[in-house]
């Protein structure tokens, strides 16, 4: 009788696994091949017990992966924290002044519920500072500009001779309402090869009246838009909510409110 010694339970069809050399028998079983009804039988020696083993790798490629992710669970602070955060911008370079584009997300707030509501979008911050020389660049005299999601969505909408405009007051509906003044221009450029970013910043308080500007080529924009359409949905929050979306949330919703859900406006 053959006996087979296996180290796992995993179907032989596994390509992980290996068998070892006692499977290939250099000699032959001996036949009977007389017949009965037809059929041949091949009887199986029962001289010797043969010692088979098959031996599985894919335990130890378990093994390995289960090092691997105790030591990434240990180097970001173990299963259950908040993922590290990471900051990313995208920079242009130019002769006379440099931009550089952050995004801010949004703000939450929780409510007695433990649900989270959004209370305030996020933004695109835009930094410009003025050159100091041959590729360098005065970051201690920047001059800050923040786009909202509807201003950005004016950007993203420029035509080739498209321009617009925007204005803020920080201080808008304050007692200080006035004494800063910022306005960002996006412009054509005469040739057509691009637009400028000119930015204007009045500030009474401290005594700073400074116009920054830096031409942006058309594939600059491009990059500049693309980032925009993708960032656009996170700085609504959306994202947020459609990481909760269950199946039977949609149900639920209806049926508690028949009146206001999407399928009442529709059936009228």
């Amino acid at each position: 009788m053959f006996q087979l010694q296996s180290l796992c339970t995993i179907p032989s069809q596994n390509p992980r696994l290996c068998f070892h050399r006692s499977l290939i028998s250099r000699q032959p079983l001996g036949c009977d091949r007389s017949t009965t009804g037809g059929a041949s039988r091949v009887p199986v020696s029962r001289s010797s017990n043969r010692n088979l083993s098959l031996k599985c790798r894919q335990s130890e490629y378990y093994e390995q992966q289960q090092r691997y992710g105790a030591a990434v669970n240990s180097s970001t602070g173990g299963a259950g924290t908040s993922p590290p955060k990471v900051f990313v911008g995208h920079s242009i370079y130019k002769g006379k002044a440099a931009l550089t584009v952050e995004p801010r997300a949004p703000d939450f707030t929780s409510l007695e519920s433990g649900a989270y509501k959004l209370s305030r979008e996020g933004f695109v911050l835009l930094q410009f500072a003025p050159a100091a020389g041959v590729r360098t660049y005065d970051w201690s005299r920047k001059q800050v500009f923040s786009l909202s999601v509807t201003e950005i969505a004016t950007v993203i909408g420029l035509g080739a001779r498209d321009s617009c405009e925007f204005f803020h007051d920080p201080f808008k509906g304050k007692s200080d309402e006035g004494k800063v003044r910022k306005v960002l221009k996006v412009e054509p450029l005469p040739d057509g090869s691009g637009h400028f970013f000119n930015l204007s910043v009045q500030n009474k308080m401290v005594n700073v009246d400074e116009s920054i500007y830096i031409p942006v080529t058309k594939a600059e924009l491009t990059v500049l838009v693309s980032a925009f359409n993708f960032i656009l949905p996170y700085l609504l929050g959306w994202h947020a909510y459609a990481d909760t979306v269950r199946p039977d949330d949609a149900q639920r919703t209806n049926n508690a409110n028949p009146r206001y859900g999407g399928d009442f406006e529709w059936s009228r």
